[in-house]
């Protein structure tokens, strides 16, 4: 490992919006860990972002017992809380006073040309045309977090370095305006892209229910496989199939560690010598081999809810340090006022 003085900070995160699944773990997670050896790792439980697409609290009566899931889904997944600090982010209150400086940074133009803010829209059941501030505003809430940890790195998705880019934009705007206070961070993108969903039409979501969870059992993985998705022309076993875009082909490339029986079994299959059943069933045994692993220390993690609650109350602590050397930094180069209290006069 790097010399604390030449790490770089990361900075990433996640909404608990539920708990994270196959997508994340091979999208981010395995980036996180590979990231976590070189650099200083920062991740972010964003509970503020929620709010962003369900402004009724939505998952509120659900949230804290997501929260608690998602630190479990982290450290199942090889993170290491003595190389990561993993912080909520809505007990760093100086993220929503860092996002309100930065609100008149960004013209309301700039951040309606983010095309994935209506795709959010969309996904929420919101209306295009009449989209929440706090939707409109969630990539500025985005450079808060970021700038705030003064983060030079952020793992990301294709579909999110358009938030990147007003984070950077944003960094310059200030940094222009009252001096050099924010590095400009860059993306760094995962070599995997998104792994498709269960039902074959887009990428495995948690709102689409179209996930394998980290933390499903066999039965449910069992009963999500032969539900999936595969191709839609192959009536009868005995007709050639298309393995390309096909997703248990997809996962069977990327959790099966048997080579050669994986390419046997795509030949047989493009030459309709074997039936979907069969594959699934393949499927279904490699996942619960990569998974059972997982659900090992999934259930010791779990039997110590105080270890989840002290790494996320170490986490948040020591980001909270971050956050006020931070605003005192953008406090003196804007040129707020210091409030200091009143000198008492000496009384003889």
């Amino acid at each position: 490992m790097p010399p604390a003085h030449l790490r770089q900070r990361v900075l990433s995160g996640d909404r608990p919006t539920g708990r994270l699944h196959l997508g994340h773990l091979v999208g981010s997670l395995r980036n996180r860990v590979a990231l976590q050896s070189q650099h200083d790792t920062i991740l972010l439980i964003a509970d503020l972002h929620v709010l962003a697409t369900k402004p009724d609290g939505g998952v509120r009566t659900h949230l804290a017992a997501n929260v608690h899931g998602i630190v479990l889904d982290y450290l199942v997944s090889g993170i290491d809380p003595a190389h990561t600090s993993i912080v909520l982010q809505s007990a760093v209150p100086e993220v929503c006073e860092l996002k309100t400086l930065f609100e008149h940074l960004v013209t309301v133009n700039r951040l309606a040309r983010i095309p994935t803010l209506k795709q959010m829209a969309r996904d929420a059941h919101l209306d295009e045309q009449a989209m929440p501030f706090g939707l409109l505003g969630y990539p500025v809430l985005q450079a808060a977090d970021i700038l705030l940890a003064r983060a030079q790195l952020v793992p990301v998705g294709r579909d999110n370095v358009a938030h990147v880019e007003v984070t950077r934009e944003i960094a310059r705007r200030f940094n222009n305006l009252y001096g050099e206070v924010f590095p400009e961070p860059e993306p760094v993108l995962s070599e995997v892209p998104a792994l498709v969903g269960t039902d074959g039409k887009g990428k495995m979501s948690k709102s689409a229910g179209n996930a394998i969870f980290l933390c499903d059992d066999a039965p449910a993985v069992a009963a999500k496989v032969r539900g999936m998705y595969t191709d839609p022309k192959r009536i009868h076993a005995d007709i050639p199939g298309t393995v390309e875009g096909n997703p248990v082909f997809i996962y069977l490339d990327l959790f099966d560690d048997d080579r050669a029986e994986v390419a046997d079994l795509t030949a047989r299959y493009r030459a309709g010598r074997v039936g979907d059943g069969e594959v699934k069933e393949r499927l279904t045994r490699t996942l619960d081999r990569f998974l059972d692993p997982i659900r090992s220390r999934m259930a010791a993690a779990a039997a110590m809810p105080q270890v989840v609650d002290e790494i996320l109350w170490n986490g948040t602590q020591r980001m909270r340090r971050i956050a006020v050397e931070t605003m005192q930094a953008v406090r003196e180069a804007v040129g707020l006022p210091q409030l200091r209290p009143p000198s008492v006069p000496e009384v003889h």
